[in-house]
């Protein structure tokens, strides 16, 4: 059965005014990011436009029918770009094993019910040498009232992560903390006091 998900991307469009978070999060992943590559949950294109010109071919896979029409409008004019409008889930068994180079997920795996399985989906299409690129919520003790709202089923600890990247087939080259300095101030607010903006 089809379903039209539609998703309002409140969120996205204050996200995607702070420039600096974008560009900081590219750094981070930008030296494994070639060839042909899928971006899951591509929302609005904020971190797929920063992908583009480090990519040879770029898909955009996005469950939300009103996102999946901004990105068609956003890449209209670039032959390098494919646009799907589905979720990861239902995606990621169709494409074929060994055939992507980069995968990437930001903020994306946190609001997937059944991770493990999907990790093991993202492993499997990755060509060999190829690289899954993911940035999540991190610390469950930080789970508030703001992460159900936008549909978080958890966060994550970076062993456990790293465990579940092993149990799917992938080997761990890198997993670290992002910004530390901010997980007092988020547990005050968004934890303690609920906020919820």
């Amino acid at each position: 059965m089809n379903s039209i998900v539609s998703y309002e991307g409140r969120d996205l469009s204050a996200l995607e005014d702070m420039k600096n978070y974008y560009s900081w999060i590219l750094e981070t992943l930008a030296p494994f990011v070639r060839g042909d590559v899928i971006e899951y949950g591509a929302g609005a294109g904020t971190i797929s436009e920063r992908l583009l010109p480090i990519a040879d071919k770029l898909t955009l896979v996005e469950p939300s029918s009103n996102l999946t029409e901004l990105l068609r409008r956003r890449f209209a004019k670039d032959l390098r770009v494919t646009i799907i409008g589905e979720a990861a889930e239902t995606n990621a068994p169709h494409i074929a094993s060994n055939s992507v180079d980069t995968v990437v997920l930001v903020n994306v795996l946190e609001h997937t019910k059944d991770d493990q399985a999907l990790l093991a989906q993202l492993v499997r299409m990755l060509k060999p040498g190829g690289h899954l690129l993911i940035f999540v919520p991190a610390l469950q003790i930080l789970m508030s009232k703001l992460d159900r709202i936008h549909g978080h089923f958890r966060r994550y600890h970076r062993s456990d992560l790293e465990k579940k990247i092993a149990a799917a087939g992938g080997n761990v080259m890198l997993c670290r903390y992002f910004d530390l300095l901010h997980v007092p101030t988020w547990f005050v607010l968004n934890t303690i006091l609920g906020a919820t903006t």
